[in-house]
Formats: structure tokens, sequence, C-alpha cells
């Protein structure tokens, strides 16, 4: 079984950020790029004691996007915050922001202009010096209002501008108070202007190229094989490379992937996305295998425009027939939870929804009768992702039961998304999702899911209803409002909305888990996202 490449929120130019894989162009710190069998991309030269290289398996593609501003990839996600660093960057866990590139936090959080020195000596892995130019050029690219990137919609409705006040000092420009913005930060990761604002050169890094200051540098990128990094030398920040090199696997095949990291044939030190059925087994072989809960989930997506799926009843009762409790015990062997509001229950802003979507067969035969249907034949086009597809049949036995004949179409997800893109018709989607991959504050969640030009509101083909457009203006007024307890108050009373709604709706929210061997691994922290972070681990 499958787990496909997950971008787990679509992003702008979907088609090609899915897509885009091959040779790349010349570019600075690349040793090599082929797209061969893993068989003839294994870098070898493992080496021993702490010269070792570290072999880990990630359970998603690496040939999505890998350009910073505009990736969701799982696997470029997770080898970003290797390679580059932002002004901030965060804990991978409690996502507090720390001084990366820049050498202090503001001393005022509130202020609505920050300024921030880089660090003395921070280079890129080409050798040339961080300047505050380069900072400029990436912030530039974020902001351009003719430049459609997923980070724009972390930034443009607080972010006013930033400049150089100095070769080595920059000044952001707020539009009003948002101490959150900190940790956003680390979403604009800085990128080298002499590398990046070549003809092509974006178009590279969507396939691949990566040239960072961060603390390990890439050194072949082979799309459906592998990717390598090896530390960088010059590197002089404060998350220091403790593994002298590192090959990242792609092995999106849940069997294929406990293989590699268990029995006598084991080859890797650690792997994510580990079946839930595997657990024992790899526990009783001696791998250490934690989860992390947060925002992860299976959500249904509905075409708005498609009858009988404008009518918010129809849409409610498919929610209200779907015994969630069920597919947590059978399809996620315990380790989830029903959605109780859009947001995971560990999130600092939940707060238990309005409407909540516990199995209510009877329910969901009186919302359908109330819109007038009968008969109702429902495609669900999903994504193939193993814990997905487990998950389905729970779904279909569901809608059966109240009369709604269901048929499931599982399917890569670059073949969902493209469709998406290519704006043909569908009646429901099911698909996984993670916005804690770019933070945990509820404002960033809800926007990068709900917004005026948001592409998840363009699937749906809901951002014109009165609805939608009142939420934006309660989103809008929610962003700004300076304080943190109205704030929360605030998000959480339009979460109330988007959860009547039902447009675009978590089902459940599961855990993600991680599987390292301890004998010769410590410091490692499983994450709630997909990917994995070794900046604060080591060899035993």
């Amino acid at each position: 079984m499958r787990d496909d490449v997950i971008p787990d929120v679509p992003a702008p130019r979907r088609r090609s950020l899915l897509l885009g894989a091959g040779v790349l162009g010349a570019g600075a710190a690349l040793a090599g790029c082929s797209a061969g069998p893993e068989s003839t991309n294994d870098t070898g030269g493992r080496g021993s004691g702490k010269d070792r290289t570290l072999t880990a398996v990630i359970g998603y593609g690496n040939d999505g996007s890998w350009d910073p501003t505009q990736t969701a990839s799982a696997f470029a996600m997770a080898a970003n915050n290797h390679i580059y660093e932002g002004l901030l960057d965060t804990d991978p866990i409690t996502r507090v922001p720390y001084p990366a590139l820049a050498t202090a936090l503001p001393a005022d959080p509130k202020a609505t202009t920050w300024r921030f020195t880089l660090r003395d000596g921070a280079t890129f892995h080409d050798g040339k010096p961080v300047t505050a130019d380069d900072v400029v050029f990436v912030f530039d690219r974020v902001l351009d209002p003719k430049t459609q990137t997923l980070a724009k919609g972390f930034f443009a409705s607080w972010l006013e501008s930033v400049r150089a006040a100095g070769p080595r000092t920059v000044e952001l420009r707020l539009g009003f108070p948002f101490p959150d913005g900190l940790s956003r930060l680390t979403l604009a990761k800085i990128m080298p202007a002499h590398v990046y604002s070549r003809p092509g050169a974006w178009d590279d890094a969507v396939r691949g190229l990566a040239v960072g200051s961060g603390p390990y540098r890439q050194t072949a990128h082979h799309p459906k094989s592998n990717t390598t990094f090896e530390a960088f030398a010059a590197y002089n920040g404060p998350r220091r490379p403790v593994f002298r090199k590192m090959n990242w696997l792609t092995i999106v095949d849940a069997s294929s992937r406990v293989a590699r990291i268990s029995g006598t044939g084991a080859g890797a030190q650690i792997a994510d996305n580990i079946p839930y059925a595997n657990i024992p087994r790899l526990q009783q072989g001696g791998l250490k295998v934690a989860g992390g809960a947060g925002m992860n989930n299976l959500f249904l997506m509905f075409n708005t425009r498609h009858k009988p799926f404008d009518d918010v009843r129809v849409r409610q009762a498919l929610h209200y027939a779907i015994d969630s409790e069920k597919m947590v015990r059978v399809a996620l062997k315990g380790h989830g939870r029903p959605a109780s509001s859009f947001l995971d229950e560990g999130n600092p802003g939940y707060r238990r929804a309005r409407t909540v979507y516990d199995y209510d067969p009877g329910k969901a035969k009186a919302l359908l009768r109330a819109a007038g249907v009968t008969g109702l034949n429902v495609e669900v086009m999903a994504v193939n992702v193993s814990w997905i597809v487990d998950c389905l049949p729970t779904i279909k036995s569901c809608w059966d039961a109240v009369g709604v004949r269901t048929t499931l179409a599982p399917q890569e997800t670059t073949a969902v998304f493209t469709k998406m893109d290519q704006r043909r018709d569908y009646q429901v989607v099911a698909a996984a999702s993670n916005p804690n991959q770019f933070g945990l504050d509820a404002d960033l969640i809800m926007r990068y899911n709900y917004g005026p030009e948001n592409l998840w509101m363009r699937y749906t083909r809901w951002a014109d209803d009165p609805v939608a457009r009142r939420l934006f203006q309660d989103m809008d007024r929610a962003t700004r409002e300076p304080d943190p307890a109205r704030k929360k108050a605030m998000i959480q009373d339009y979460i109330d909305v988007v959860a009547e709604q039902a447009v675009l709706y978590p089902v459940v929210h599961n855990e993600l888990m991680t599987a390292w061997d301890p004998r010769e691994l410590t410091g490692i922290r499983p994450q709630p996202y997909p990917g994995i972070n070794l900046l604060q681990a080591r060899w035993i």
C-alpha cells in the first residue's frame, strides 16, 4: 500500500509543485542529480563511529517543490529546515522562536517595527556572505502582489515591507502589532539573491536546487530516490551539525519503508510515517516508536458548485453519517480522535465547536430529507495515502447505510490535485492535511485553509458565498485584534462558522508515528507533522 507524496496543503502552482522533478540546471552546492533507481543512488561511504552516514527513511516523495516560498512537500520542508535558516527559527515541537540568522529577538514583540542584525560570519553554502540584501530579496518575493507564493498567505495580512538598514541590518515594518509574526519568520527561509535572481533559478528551486546558510548543505538530489547532505563546515549558527553526512531515502511504499528500518536487513536509523499495525513488531525488535498528536487529519472537501453539495444540510448530513469512533478504532488502531473542532484538541487555540459531528445516522437521514435529497450517488475522490485508504471503507459503509450510494476512487495525490487545478468537476475529496508543518497559531492554520484568494477555497468554489465573505471579514478583524484573549475568542467564534458550514472540514485528527534505533541515536523528538528534524539529535 502506498503513502504517496503528501504536499499536505496545496500551494499555488500546485501542478508544477507536484510534478516538477528532473535534471537541475547548473547550480552551486549541488553535487549531482539523477533519477536513477535507489540502488544506483545510495551514496555509500557510511564510515564508522561518529563519521558514519546517518540514513533516514522519509515516507513522502522528494520530487515535490523545493522552493521554500512555495512548497508544502513534507520531504522538502523537513530538508529545508536543515539547509536554510530564517531570521528566526522555531523549536520543532514547541514552535517557540529563537535567533537563527538574526542575533536576537526584538526587544518588543508588540512593536510595529522590528530591526534585526544578521549573525557575523554567516555564509551561504557557496561561500558567499549572507547580507541584508538577501533578506530583502526573499521578502520582496513573498510580498510581491504579482507573484503568487504560498508564503504570502503567512505574511501579507500583517507585514508591510522589509528594507535593508545597513549591510547586515534589516528592518521589518508591520501594519499593526502582531507578536505571532515572530514564529512565522521561520517560514521565510533566507536564500542567496546571487543564486536565485538569475533566469530560471526559481524553476530550479522547484526541482531541487537548494543553497542556504544552514548547518547542512545538499550534496545530491535524486527525485523519487534519495537526497544527500553533509555538514557545512563554515556554519557558525545555533544548531551546529552533528552528522558528517546524511542520506534521506524517499520510500512511499509502507512495507518497504518498514523493512528498511527493521530486521536483519535494516539500513536506516530513523523513519517517519510508520503504519500503526507495524508498531508492536518494531518495538519488539528494539526500536523506539513514538507519535505526536496534532493537526494531522483526514478531511472532506465538497464542491459547492455541484448540487446538492451547495446545500449546507447535505454537507452536514454526510459528516453526521460517519462513525468516526469506529474509524479511529479500526483504521487508526486508536491513534486518533474524532474532530471536535477544525483545530485539534491539543492546539492552544482549541475550543469545542458549536457544531460537532458525533455519529448520528438518524440526524443524517433527517437532514437529507429536509434538503429534498433522495437516491444520492457520491464518488469520493481520495488520495491513496495508506492511512487514508484504511479509513475509506468506514465512510462508504456509513454513507451506504443512510441511503447514499458511495463509490470510492483512491488515486495518486498528484492525480487528485492536478484535477483540482484543472477545475474539473468533482463531488467530494477525502485527503490528508497538516497545517502544523507551518506552525501552531490558529490564525495561520485557518488562513492556510480559508481565505478569499486561498487555493483551497478555489477548489471548493465557495469563496463568493455570502457566508464566506462574512467569514473572511471576521478573520481579518481577528488578525488585527491586539488583545490575546479577545483574539482567541474571535478565532474560536469564526471556527464555529467553519464547523457549521462543513465545506472543508476534518473527520478525525490522528497521530504520526516515528521509529528510530535508540542504540544509535539520541535526542530524537517525534513531530506531530510529517518529516523529521535532526538538528538536536546525535549519535550515541
